[in-house]
């Protein structure tokens, strides 16, 4: 029975990574920018278009368990090495969905901030089921632990300073790349505000969130 309840987890691990990519390409198909995890990738992705959303996300998300074992060192254990694994099928998914729906282009800008909302709720239900199975943690998330740990502040602080931080190089590289920004703009502002308490609903409202939860028991 533990190990079909393992085995749970981690499809229901696979499938929050799913509803998050999905969430992150509906934003970003509302063309005023994307999620803040994404935007340094995204950015770098239109300025070198030979390299995929997914292919430049998998690289910076590389980076970011390179820091994570930097800074964790011994701490790092074994089992966080499957974030690899996570990362490329997040990416993979990000590629997938970005073809599927490629068709998507809102005429208005009511449409798109239709579709930066809806993505978001849709960003925010992924991460309640990524994380509920409680089986590893992902690379942007990963490392603001592991900066969080290794500076002795609090999560929650360090993620502030993270999101800004992400912000802030998409923006310089959008200006330094296109003389303007691309990739960066009210759609991630949105979605920064939005994310957040819609998971904190969707916790507190959402059954299944719980049933997932109840595996790692």
């Amino acid at each position: 029975m533990k190990q079909t309840n393992v085995m749970k987890r981690w499809l229901w691990f696979v499938c929050g990574l799913c509803i998050n990519s999905f969430g992150i390409v509906c934003i970003t198909k509302g063309a005023l920018g994307t999620s803040v995890i994404s935007s340094v990738p995204y950015v770098l992705s239109l300025r070198f278009p030979s390299m995929s959303f997914g292919m430049m996300t998998f690289i910076i998300n590389m980076l970011f368990i390179l820091v994570e074992m930097i800074l964790l060192k011994k701490d790092f254990h074994p089992i966080q090495f499957l974030q690899i694994a996570a990362n490329f099928l997040f990416s993979a998914f990000l590629d997938l969905f970005m073809a599927v729906l490629s068709f998507l282009s809102p005429a208005s800008l009511a449409l798109q901030i239709l579709l930066v909302i809806v993505g978001s709720m849709i960003l925010a239900f992924g991460i309640c089921v990524e994380v509920a199975p409680d089986v590893i943690t992902v690379p942007g998330e990963g490392i603001v632990k592991a900066i969080a740990i290794a500076s002795k502040k609090e999560f929650g602080s360090v993620k502030i300073c993270f999101d800004l931080s992400m912000i802030a190089i998409a923006s310089v590289l959008s200006l330094a790349f296109f003389h303007g920004l691309h990739g960066v703009g009210i759609g991630t502002v949105i979605t920064a505000f939005l994310t957040g308490p819609c998971v904190s609903w969707i916790k507190g409202h959402i059954s299944l969130i719980q049933k997932i939860q109840k595996l790692s028991d």
